[in-house]
């Protein structure tokens, strides 16, 4: 099967601001389609990032969020002051003294770590190097299967894969889940491949455990979809 590519969508009461940040912080070039402002992928890797407009305000953590890896010793504390002179501010999620990642929230709250140098779960990864999502291990396994990307963990309910290239991983961190609200601001993204028709990947993913919430179209939009445990991601056309 050919992998697909996967990206994220965080909704954002100021997208432009935003994604200006998060556009600086990456080294990415924005776009704008419609709506929707987007991180410019550099390579087929990339994880693919846009935001969308919304009103409702941020009231609750986030279910998912992202890593920033750090090379050397100082690169941490370079990383931090670097991401609070941009907007982001420090935030306490209840971590505890003795751990060793910066918990930040960006301009709008939205949660990521700084990871220090050594980290070996990481190494090899890019300087967005994983996204930690809440979920299962069925929707770890259900989202291996649905990109076609290898497990590269699956023990005591934690299971993540990673991009073809092992630029970056996606990790599950197995139950409890975290209190959702009725709406998730960041959600997953699965792009089609080129040559692939809509009605064929819908069948498809539902054929591994999804569920159609919407189909859309019009966009680039091909479907709102839930994983197996209920997260609610979108099917894009090849982009």
């Amino acid at each position: 099967m050919t992998p697909r590519r996967f990206g994220i969508c965080i909704d954002a009461n100021d997208p432009e601001r935003v994604a200006a940040f998060w556009a600086t912080v990456l080294g990415r070039e924005a776009g704008v389609r419609g709506e929707e402002i987007s991180l410019l992928p550099r390579s087929d890797d990339d994880i693919r990032i846009r935001f969308l407009p919304t009103d409702e305000p941020k009231a609750m953590a986030n279910p998912h969020h992202l890593h920033l890896t750090s090379r050397l010793a100082d690169d941490q504390q370079r990383t931090v002051d670097r991401l609070l002179s941009l907007g982001a501010r420090h935030l306490d999620v209840g971590q505890l003294p003795e751990e060793d990642h910066v918990v930040l929230g960006d301009p709008e709250g939205n949660e990521l770590c700084v990871i220090p140098a050594g980290n070996s779960w990481l190494a090899g990864t890019g300087f967005l190097g994983e996204v930690a999502a809440d979920g299962s291990r069925d929707a770890g396994i259900f989202w291996s299967e649905a990109l076609g990307w290898p497990l590269v963990w699956d023990e005591d309910g934690e299971t993540a894969v990673a991009t073809p290239s092992a630029s970056a991983k996606v990790a599950w961190g197995g139950p409890p889940s975290v209190p959702r609200g009725p709406r998730d601001r960041f959600r997953f993204d699965l792009v089609a491949p080129e040559g692939v028709g809509r009605e064929e990947e819908i069948e498809r993913l539902v054929g591994l455990g999804a569920t159609v919430v919407t189909e859309l179209g019009g966009d680039g939009r091909w479907a709102r979809m839930s994983d197996p445990d209920a997260y609610v991601f979108e099917v894009l056309a090849p982009r």
